[in-house]
């Protein structure tokens, strides 16, 4: 008999956000591998969007002890620190149950950005709220020692991400910038405050900027940047071809933990550049596959030079099968 794997989550799996990408792409290797994978998630419970936040879900998980239970897991894994994962934490505490969790996102970075909130607040909640994990699992190495730094105890792991080659696959031609043209300059993703998108967009006067996804600060970008392309979201082929065209991807984040869209515009040879922060100075190899540094256009610039054959070719150590051998191994029974 497969075992189960039980994924307690505040995303829809309709969502578009690294988040979703990740459990889809290890569910696909861990029915390769005999397990099943289940979810609860906003679609068992009445649920709404956040306030000011429309694509962030808040649901009530009214009696989720008994659902969880109803499930019969042989492992659980709890992804995300919202009101599903948090009474879903409570739930399996009671039951004595052991589980592991995620950190995926700079949550404090995050509910500064939107809501005010103190990161020391946050920070305490996050703390409290990982206590009981059998094993943390968060992005990268960089980030395993800024949670140490943030006082969290226990097991904390560094875990890959990946990119799946045979759905985002490009049917165009790469670029071949020809000098004189303005540089063709990519982001990818949400399209929210804490992405600090006006850093790339207030650079619209120099370079040809395009922006794929959506989200709640568009408006106010489309307002103030005129000459910045907004595409909204994008999948598949499609998306291949705009990572494919864009003689380099900016990421102008501060407060991701990794960045899956990085290593997707990696894969079709597109240099990055960003910021020397957690995320990209664990993913970027400075000279190879993108620039980093504290002036944007610098390192646009720069990264525009790189040959793209190395960018690709360094591209391929990001697997989902590694992802998910990460995270089959660090696996806890429920009991036991």
């Amino acid at each position: 008999m497969s075992k189960k794997i039980l994924i307690i989550t505040d995303n829809e799996k309709e969502q578009i956000n690294g988040v979703v990408t990740t459990f889809s792409n290890i569910e696909i290797h861990a029915l390769q591998c005999g397990y099943t994978v289940d979810y609860i998630s906003p679609v068992n419970f009445n649920h709404c969007g956040a306030p000011g936040y429309p694509e962030v879900q808040l649901s009530w998980p009214w009696r989720i002890g008994r659902l969880i239970q109803e499930k019969r897991p042989d492992h659980v894994h709890i992804a995300t620190e919202g009101p599903i994962g948090l009474w879903g934490r409570i739930a399996c505490d009671r039951l004595a149950w052991r589980y592991n969790t995620s950190y995926h996102t700079r949550f404090p970075d995050f509910m500064q950005a939107i809501y005010g909130l103190p990161p020391t607040l946050t920070y305490a909640y996050l703390r409290w709220f990982h206590r009981h994990s059998g094993v943390v699992l968060t992005t990268t190495h960089t980030m395993v020692e800024d949670l140490r730094a943030h006082g969290f105890k226990g097991t904390i792991r560094p875990w890959t991400r990946g990119v799946d080659r045979t759905v985002l696959a490009a049917t165009e031609p790469h670029s071949d910038r020809h000098l004189g043209l303005p540089v063709r300059v990519l982001y990818v993703g949400r399209v929210s405050r804490e992405k600090n998108l006006d850093a790339l967009c207030e650079l619209e006067d120099h370079y040809y900027i395009e922006i794929v996804g959506d989200g709640p600060y568009r408006s106010h970008l489309e307002k103030h940047y005129k000459k910045v392309q907004f595409l909204g979201y994008q999948t598949g082929s499609e998306l291949a071809n705009s990572y494919a065209r864009a003689d380099v991807f900016a990421f102008p984040s501060r407060a991701d933990t990794f960045g899956i869209v990085m290593i997707e515009a990696l894969a079709q040879g597109t240099p990055v550049a960003a910021y020397p922060v957690p995320g990209p100075i664990d993913i970027v190899e400075p000279g190879v596959t993108g620039h980093l540094s504290e002036n944007l256009a610098e390192s646009i610039d720069i990264a525009a030079q790189l040959d793209r054959r190395r960018v690709e070719q360094a591209s391929q150590r990001w697997t989902w099968q590694e992802c998910w051998r990460i995270f089959e191994e660090n696996l806890v029974p429920v009991r036991g």
